[in-house]
């Protein structure tokens, strides 16, 4: 079993054990993906340099719980879309890889329509 099937079996016996599937329509699934990241993004908030450095080092847990967050929500989402997350992940990389051409984007953080 994959670790992804395997991450993903897992979420969905703690959501069914407590019925909350009821709650889970796209629409609010995704918005739970929107807030989670906005969670991690508030540990990033107005910090800087060593301050930040600082701060990812005492705080690296709940980082990554907000991760787990928006990972979980990225699971149930594929799920319940009928969506190979991996496939689909991996099938974006190589999109990514004829987008950005390593001889072209290599160093550079424009987009990939003005390389």
């Amino acid at each position: 079993m994959s670790e992804i099937k395997n991450l993903t079996d897992k979420l969905l016996a703690f959501r069914n054990e407590r019925d909350w599937e009821q709650f889970h329509n796209l629409k609010d699934m995704a918005l739970s993906l929107a807030l989670e990241a906005a969670e991690v993004l508030e540990h990033f908030q107005w910090k800087n340099g060593a301050v930040l450095e600082n701060y990812i080092r005492d705080n690296r847990s709940e980082i990554g719980e907000e991760l787990a967050d928006v990972l979980g929500w990225v699971l149930l989402m594929a799920h319940d879309l009928d969506i190979d997350i991996y496939d689909a992940l991996e099938k974006k990389i190589l999109k990514n890889a004829d987008k950005y051409p390593v001889g072209k984007a290599k160093g550079k953080y424009y987009k990939y329509n003005q390389l």
